[in-house]
Order: C-alpha cells, then structure tokens, then sequence
C-alpha cells in the first residue's frame, strides 16, 4: 500500500509566494507547502478553511529541486481605491511588483495515510477544479501525477525516485527540501490555518543534497 504520492510541478512560469504582501508578490525557491495544499484543494474540489487546514496537517512534504529556474520580476499596474476620511472612494493607482520562476521543475513527495494518498492520486489524475502552479496565470506544463509507493520517509523517498535527468559525474546533488519536526529545523509560515484569511502556521524544514538513482541505473 502506498503511501507516498509524487508530483511533477513544472512550467514556463511558477510563482510560490511565502513572504507576500500588498503590491510586493514573491516567490519562495522552490514549492510552498500552502501552495501544494491550494493546488491539491483544486484537485479534490475543496475550499473551506477548516478542511484545506485538516489537508494541510495530515501531510508531510518534501521537494527536490531537479531545475531550479530562473527569475523573473514583472511590473503591474492595478487600479484599486482609497476611501478618504470624508467616505467617499478615491481611485489610485499602484505599481504591483510580481516575482516567478522560469522554466523551473520540482518533485514533489507527499506522505500521509494509504486513503488519503489515495484520494490525491484519483484527485489529481481528474481535478475538480483547474490546477496550477501558485498563481493562476502559471499553467502545469506536465502531467501532475508522478507515482506513488511505500517509503520509510521522505528522504528516502526523494532519494529512490528515480531522476528522469542526467548527473554529469559521481559528485553532482540535488537539493532537497524536506519537513522536520517542530524546532528541529528552518522556521517558515506556509501551514495553512485560514486560507480566506491569509493565516499561517510555522512549519519546519531541512534542506540536504542528495545524488538520487538515475534511470539509468534503475534499468
């Protein structure tokens, strides 16, 4: 029984915002957990708050980074508007600043219970809803559903995939991104609590460079 599910997310443009705000939109180096768990909402037809946080708790994640992507800062202009203190609405305009990452691609692994991998695996392969990769403008350019199998964590997990690219020597690694335990590693805010809200919850990873099996090998 399997319960580890892989995803491919990869795309011209991919955009994983952890630190915006306002007219300032960022993207993190690789795949947010709040991100992974909007998507996978999408997938599922899911939008409530308690149970994209029910979602978000019952797995566990971790990313290898097999492109890392390049990027890109583009400028809009969004016309919005400012009530004065008379209450009457006045039109502004403000300069909306917007990071992505191109051409980037990541394996994701996700790990939970046996039925609730195998609810995302159904979900993904026939989304609800349309996915996409943080923004909506950023559109899958593969298939998301990857795999999925049985796996003492996430490290091993990431480890044992087989990598579809090429290693250029013995001494070449990718970087990983994997959950730890509270306290036990670097600190972020991408646990979902309230989407509609914007309300996170820390969450905390370790990175580590691993040299995972190649297809190659594995033929």
């Amino acid at each position: 029984m399997a319960n580890t599910l892989f995803l491919r997310l990869e795309g011209p443009l991919q955009a994983w915002g952890e630190r915006a705000r306002w007219s300032v939109r960022d993207t993190s180096t690789e795949p947010t957990k709040s991100g992974v768990v909007g998507m996978l909402g999408c997938a599922l037809g899911i939008s409530a708050d308690q149970d994209l946080a029910d979602l978000s708790r019952a797995l566990r994640m971790g990313v290898r980074c097999e492109r890392e992507g390049d990027f890109l800062t583009d400028f809009h202009t969004v016309i919005g508007g400012v009530i004065s203190a008379e209450g009457k609405v006045k039109k502004d305009t403000v300069l909306s600043r917007r990071t992505y990452l191109c051409d980037a691609s990541y394996l994701v692994a996700l790990q939970g219970k046996t039925e609730l991998i195998e609810r995302l695996s159904k979900a993904v392969q026939k989304p609800v809803w349309p996915v996409y990769l943080g923004r909506r403008s950023c559109v899958p350019a593969k298939v998301l559903y990857e795999g999925e199998g049985d796996f003492d964590g996430l490290l091993d997990a990431l480890q044992r995939w087989p990598y579809q690219g090429k290693l250029v020597d013995e001494d070449d690694r990718l970087r990983v991104v994997v959950d730890v335990d509270a306290g036990q590693g670097t600190q972020r805010r991408d646990e979902i609590l309230s989407n509609s809200h914007r309300v996170f919850l820390p969450r905390y990873t370790r990175e580590h460079r691993i040299r995972p099996v190649t297809l190659q090998e594995v033929d």
